[in-house]
């Protein structure tokens, strides 16, 4: 007997909408890739690539932001993952032009340098994936409305520090697409009362970092412990630095830094109103 689809999916409960929605396992093989150096690989367990932007909500056909993506880590699962019906757009951080004084700039703009390298001799893996800047607060050139995914992993607290925060939020907001979608994965910091936590060097607050970003528009509509790490007491001399990767202490107490692992983080979703 023949049906029409309609009336198939009413007697079925088959619904087109729900159909691969879970791209858990595509993400997974991503993360796992050969393009990835081993170094890379092996931090998943602490970063948890598939799960996390399962959790965002990440499809193949979206318009994505990714805010300073560094040495690629995050970059080498995405653009693999839209490049053939979405579009990547990486925000890297400020090209030096001669104007760059700090070192920690200079440091960076070199990092982002070597990334479109990277990306451009690697075309086939890659795909077709665009630049602008992020120089704290604003994305340059300016966005309006681009992007129905923003996503940054663990920048927020060099924002607060250097006073961009609330700045650097809000011009995600006017990037974003209304009603799209800001993923934010941060090193949390230890909570001490329901108006005090204890905040050593790189940690954030959830409840400062949810507030700051309700005060830029954006509604708070999902978190997850994905990224939880229970080992975290979060009070070392050189703060989240002492963890890996960067293990800031050298030699020192090197072994309980590694067996930590990486930071505690706090992952949060967030909605850019329709309205």
């Amino acid at each position: 007997m023949l049906y029409s689809f309609a009336l198939f999916c009413a007697i079925s409960g088959f619904s087109p909408a729900a159909q691969n929605t879970d791209y858990t396992a595509q993400l997974t093989k991503l993360a796992d890739a050969a393009q990835r150096s081993q170094g890379h690989k092996q931090r998943n367990q602490y970063r948890n690539p598939a799960e996390t932007l399962q959790f965002f909500g990440l499809t193949p056909n979206m318009s994505v932001l990714e805010i300073w993506p560094g040495h690629g880590w995050y970059t080498e699962i995405l653009a693999p993952f839209v490049k053939d019906q979405g579009k990547l757009t990486l925000a890297q951080f400020r090209h030096n032009d001669g104007s760059l004084k700090d070192d920690r700039s200079i440091f960076w703009a070199r990092v982002s340098q070597k990334l479109a390298e990277r990306i451009a001799e690697q075309a086939d893996y890659f795909g077709d994936v665009a630049m602008i800047e992020l120089d704290p607060p604003l994305l340059l050139p300016l966005q309006d409305e681009q992007f129905d995914m923003v996503l940054t992993f663990r920048n927020s607290h060099i924002w607060n520090e250097d006073g961009n925060l609330f700045g650097t939020l809000q011009s995600i907001f006017q990037a974003l697409k209304p009603g799209g979608t800001l993923g934010m994965v941060e090193h949390r910091a230890a909570r001490l009362s329901d108006i005090s936590s204890s905040a050593v060097d790189g940690y954030l607050d959830e409840s400062y970092i949810i507030q700051a970003a309700q005060m830029a528009g954006f509604e708070l509509v999902a978190s997850s412990e994905i990224n939880a790490n229970s080992a975290d007491m979060k009070n070392y001399p050189k703060g989240v630095y002492a963890l890996p990767p960067t293990l800031a202490m050298g030699q020192y107490n090197k072994a309980e830094y590694v067996a930590i692992g990486e930071s505690d983080r706090m992952t949060l979703k967030f909605v850019k109103p329709k309205e």
